[in-house]
């Protein structure tokens, strides 16, 4: 039987956790280096897939299709690569690691947390890869760095704060390979039904209204505007709104399911 210790933390105490067990996630992934290059292969797949094959038949009124679409590939990577905050949580949970993390006196959030810091880290390369890629296709950015650094942030801070989402799913779900295939049900719609790809404007008028609705319509269409150097402070609102209901809703919620797991 596992003894669970505990112990009055403060937010430090608990960002100190969270950073000690990110650091331990990041030396797994460092030795098993396929982690990450997958991770960068599916979003070289759509960027390519969307610029040469299927590009040619959408237009979007008043920008290159290349210009629309890097951002939103950045942010249905992102979205995608939250996932596996799931995927980590449940495997953790299915081999016993987490059973030890919880006989030791250390932050209920941190497990989580620090799931979450490493694989918003590994987001941060995808980003990195995907607009060096996107500059190699055409892809010009209009905005000035400054610009385009926020669009990043909150391209992260949205990943972040999905990966909370995909946690609660990770330590509810019993099995890894079932947790995966989750992430794809609740993910897929969201990220195709958005702006991510296309114009919302194109869609059907109840798919429209899904897309409007959406948070990675608001989050692609805040990275999008920063980056082009477009009108943005509607979007960003918006994007703002989206990430802090997410870690307010979520946090709470994967925490204590991690508990009672």
């Amino acid at each position: 039987m596992t003894t669970t210790t505990t112990r009055t933390i403060g937010p430090a105490g608990a960002l100190s956790d969270a950073l000690v067990l990110a650091w331990r996630n990041y030396k797994h992934h460092v030795r098993v280096p396929s982690l990450i290059v997958f991770s960068l292969v599916t979003p070289m797949i759509f960027l390519l897939l969307f610029r040469y094959v299927l590009g040619g038949s959408i237009v979007i009124p008043g920008v290159s299709y290349v210009d629309f679409l890097v951002p939103g590939v950045i942010v249905q990577s992102i979205a995608f690569g939250a996932t596996q905050t799931g995927v980590g949580l449940a495997t953790d949970v299915g081999r016993g690691v987490t059973d030890r993390f919880r006989s030791l006196p250390i932050s209920r959030s941190a497990v989580v947390a620090g799931r979450a810091l490493v694989d918003t880290g590994r987001n941060a390369l995808v980003t990195v890869v995907v607009l060096a890629v996107g500059l190699l296709i055409g892809f010009r950015p209009d905005g000035n760095p400054a610009r385009i650094v926020a669009a990043i942030v909150i391209a992260l801070a949205f990943g972040y704060a999905f990966s909370w989402v995909a946690a609660l799913i990770g330590v509810t779900v019993r099995h890894a390979e079932a947790v995966h295939d989750a992430g794809f049900v609740w993910v897929i719609p969201l990220t195709f039904a958005s702006s991510a790809l296309v114009a919302v404007d194109s869609m059907p008028s109840g798919v429209r209204w899904f897309a409007e609705a959406n948070p990675v319509t608001s989050i692609a269409d805040a990275v999008r505007a920063l980056m082009l150097g477009t009108p943005a402070g509607g979007a960003v609102l918006r994007s703002a709104v989206w990430i802090a209901a997410l870690l307010l809703a979520f946090v709470p919620l994967a925490v204590r399911a991690y508990q009672r797991r």
